[in-house]
């Protein structure tokens, strides 16, 4: 297996992660090109997959570099903590998508390890104890919202009504989402036409849009 860069100390972490968030690329190289030993480490229990070390090294490596990208300092984790949950998931969607693909995945074969009590860690032991990816889920938390405050700041209340009613979106986030409403079923409602619900709406979705581009 080829060498690596040393780990970065907390201070150089620290720096390169405040100038990568200022937009210095080489920052973002080097927080890349100094954690590549965590991918190298992670990817030692997943040897005895039908994948080459240096194949997984190349997958555990885009999860390292998609951690780097979402990254944001102060809420709460490391870096390392992060960049470790990312690389796993990266690996496991990897796994996942052979196991689509073929029938032939051994998923009782062992990966090494053990389950803290003493058996061996196989493939479906792993697959099955990662429900969620977790940089899809704080990006999804983070849309949410931005959805909401987008919505609140740039559309009337008659706007709001509609988009609200037509995507199910409950009043407040993290709630359970209401049923989707037809433009004819909130025409009714409202007492107005269908088609004038449908300018409403697309000029809400149009608003919504460009608030969000200009957000991002």
């Amino acid at each position: 297996m080829q060498s690596f860069p040393q780990p970065l100390s907390t201070e150089e972490e620290s720096d390169y992660i405040k100038r990568w968030e200022r937009g210095d690329t080489e920052a973002r190289r080097m927080l890349i090109e100094h954690n590549l030993r965590l991918v190298a480490y992670l990817v030692k229990k997943y040897s005895n997959s039908d994948h080459s070390v240096d194949d997984l090294i190349s997958i555990g490596t885009i999860g390292l570099i998609k951690a780097v990208d979402t990254y944001r300092q102060g809420k709460g984790v490391r870096l390392a903590t992060y960049a470790s949950r990312c690389i796993d998931n990266e690996l496991l969607m990897t796994f996942r998508s052979d196991k689509k693909q073929s029938k032939e995945v051994f998923l009782y074969e062992s990966v090494g390890g053990d389950d803290g009590e003493g058996n061996s860690l196989n493939f479906l032991d792993i697959l099955e104890s990662v429900d969620e990816d977790i940089p899809e889920r704080m990006e999804k938390e983070e849309n949410i919202s931005r959805l909401y405050t987008l919505i609140d700041r740039n559309l009337t209340d008659r706007e709001k009504y509609i988009i609200r009613l037509r995507y199910g979106i409950p009043p407040k986030p993290y709630i359970p989402e209401r049923p989707e409403v037809t433009q004819r079923e909130i025409a009714k409602k409202l007492g107005i036409s269908r088609s004038y619900v449908s300018r409403i709406e697309k000029k809400a979705l149009m608003k919504l849009r460009k608030e969000y581009e200009d957000y991002a």
